[in-house]
């Protein structure tokens, strides 16, 4: 006999998918075929010649193309054999031998509560839809547009507003039959501590609805239209559906285009607000946010459930850096074989947002698919905690590893950790007598941020190894030079640009070790002077390749290198300069990225634009128009 009304814990029903495979079950009503990483078989759910029904056991879901249903299990049974939810679970679990929870009376009570407040939540979220296109929201709607988010698709997003009014929406659910004191329990409302009637907690607010994990309105999230606002960003408060903890905004919505993915080998990404996450599922990338918080165990836990290695991509500013660090040490002791975490950065002090709207989706997902490994991210981040140029700091480093591969529990992946980390460490301090020579022909010794030249000079004894040293000593890219030249002549032009400056340097790779140094300098020892920094460098073992850059500097014809130049101006131009060499590179790697993997026609218009532009860019700089004072100033 089937039981009443219950909630099943997320951790019961996820042990009844642990135990069942998907293509087992499926298998039994439709004839399916190995495909690669799934299977493919013809619908259940209509009637087809070619196959179009697909199932994933290791992402747990199938997707049927024909009819654009998709589910897990349990929605598969319930839409094939008709079968309630409970039914469904009943069945799956007397398979898996899995024991049913007692039913709980005062259980099944709060689960019907539960429901009558996401019932008015529900009504919420249509009433903030509603006033969205009222003329009370018309800066709302302005704001919207200017963020390149169309009105077109805010309905996809069911995407709100609510005005600044004490009481509008209460007034509004009130005359639906609600009590105040639920709309207070559902978050809606806020109770005066000191007494009094309760009011909305969201006005002048553009609203994003928060959904759990069955797409079921659990919460809202509202920003705010007044700049002096005490917060831009509120959510609502933990209630007996919301648990900041547990959730993920975006979540329903990231699992459409999981499960449309038919190829399987789509990222799962984490952005670090609404609109990123709006501005990725728009480019066709399935991506969540937090909820106000740093990523939690059980947010990592969800995620794992969809994806065996989502991309957690951050800012790249100082507050980007700690959280990611922050994620890092809370993923450690749960990462095992099969779950783990990529990172990410949008490059050019952008956020996702920022690219979709000024650059296009084919660049957002050439940039998030440019991803480093959880090992590699661990490994920089204790490297570039210190200098290494002491012992006891060597030491320290190593330590770190230990200590970070000893926080795994899994004990395989531990040892596997310690191993690369510590093969890590051995390659870049290697015996001195084995240290490689540098570019610029003196041994290099380890020290923050990679191999620096030493002080000891090293000779070419032969013909052939004084002309090498002239080949090298004229090989910096004559833009590049001019770039890092203005750059050491006033570091202050690096200021908004480190970032940028760390992933692509100055555009050519003889600086890359240049370019580190000065981050690193500029960062730690906040060196503003440019004869202290020049002096720096050369005592690092520069010399070299700084009189290398003021002899190829010569040769760019930069305007910001002239002498009759104001300083604002040469500071205006010099950024112009740089932000066009780093769109080339960025191009670049979106072209190479997107090449060979156009889904549809629109992409592949939209990458024969980024080709225009890039080979654009190129002709400016090949040919010298990159300092016309109509194009730098």
């Amino acid at each position: 006999m089937t039981m009443g009304p219950m909630r099943f814990d997320d951790r019961f029903l996820e042990e009844i998918k642990a135990r069942l495979r998907l293509s087992d079950v499926i298998g039994r009503t439709v004839k399916l075929k190995r495909q690669g990483r799934e299977y493919v078989g013809l619908s259940p759910f209509s009637k087809e010649r070619t196959p179009s029904f697909f199932v994933n056991d290791d992402k747990g879901f199938f997707h049927d193309f024909s009819s654009g249903k998709h589910g897990d299990l349990i929605s598969f049974l319930q839409e094939t054999e008709r079968l309630s939810f409970v039914e469904a679970v009943e069945r799956l679990a007397a398979e898996a031998g899995v024991p049913m929870p007692e039913p709980d009376p005062q259980a099944a009570q709060q689960e019907q509560k539960r429901q009558g407040l996401a019932e008015w939540l529900e009504h919420a979220a249509r009433w903030f839809e509603s006033e969205l296109a009222r003329p009370v929201a018309r800066e709302a709607r302005d704001y919207l547009t200017r963020r390149g988010f169309p009105d077109r698709e805010w309905g996809r997003f069911r995407i709100g507003f609510a005005p600044n009014s004490r009481t509008g929406l209460k007034d509004y659910l009130i005359a639906k039959g609600a009590l105040p004191g639920e709309l207070v329990e559902a978050g809606l409302l806020i109770e005066p501590e000191e007494g009094g009637a309760p009011y909305d907690r969201f006005r002048d607010r553009i609203i994003f609805p928060i959904a759990d994990q069955r797409g079921r309105i659990v919460s809202f999230g509202g920003r705010a239209m007044d700049p002096q606002a005490r917060a831009k960003y509120l959510n609502g408060p933990e209630t007996s559906l919301f648990h900041k903890g547990r959730l993920l905004y975006g979540l329903p919505e990231a699992r459409k285009l999981l499960h449309a993915d038919s190829a399987g080998d789509g990222d799962l990404v984490v952005v670090e607000g609404y609109m990123d996450a709006i501005a990725c599922q728009r480019a066709g990338i399935a991506a969540v946010a937090p909820l106000g918080t740093a990523l939690t165990e059980d947010q990592m836990e969800v995620l794992w459930r969809l994806h065996p290695e989502p991309t957690l991509c951050f800012d790249g500013d100082a507050a980007g850096r700690r959280a990611a660090s922050r994620s890092m040490d809370r993923a450690l002791p749960l990462l095992k074989p099969g779950k783990s975490f990529k990172f990410a950065l949008v490059t050019g002090g952008k956020d996702p947002d920022d690219v979709l709207r000024e650059q296009g989706p084919a660049v957002l997902k050439a940039q998030l698919a440019a991803t480093t490994p959880f090992v590699e991210a661990l490994w920089v981040r204790e490297r570039d905690q210190e200098p290494l140029d002491t012992p006891e700091r060597k030491a320290g480093l190593k330590a770190r590893l230990r200590a970070a591969a000893g926080a795994i529990a899994d004990k395989d992946l531990a040892q596997a950790y310690r191993d690369d980390l510590l093969g890590r460490l051995d390659a870049l301090m290697p015996a001195r007598s084995a240290a490689p020579a540098g570019a610029y022909g003196r041994p290099r010794t380890p020290g923050r941020g990679g191999w620096r030249n030493a002080p000891e000079p090293l000779t070419f004894p032969t013909a052939e190894g004084r002309n090498a040293a002239r080949r090298l000593a004229t090989s910096v890219d004559p833009i590049a030079a001019a770039l890092a030249k203005g750059a050491l002549e006033d570091p202050h032009r690096l200021d908004d640009h480190l970032e940028t400056l760390e992933h692509h340097g100055f555009g050519d790779p003889a600086l890359s070790e240049l370019a580190k140094e000065i981050i690193h300098l500029r960062i730690d020892a906040d060196i503003l002077d440019s004869g202290a920094l020049t002096r720096h460098l050369r005592e690092r073992g520069f010399d070299a390749l700084l009189t290398d850059i003021d002899r190829a500097a010569a040769n760019a014809g930069a305007p910001f290198l002239k002498q009759d130049v104001t300083l604002a101006v040469a500071r205006s131009q010099w950024t112009r300069a740089f932000e066009v060499m780093n769109r080339l590179a960025a191009l670049e790697t979106a072209v190479a990225s997107a090449k060979g993997n156009l889904a549809e026609r629109s992409d592949m218009i939209a990458i024969e634009r980024l080709k225009a532009e890039r080979d654009t860019l190129k002709r400016r700089v090949r040919s010298g128009t990159l300092w016309d004072e109509n194009e730098v100033s």
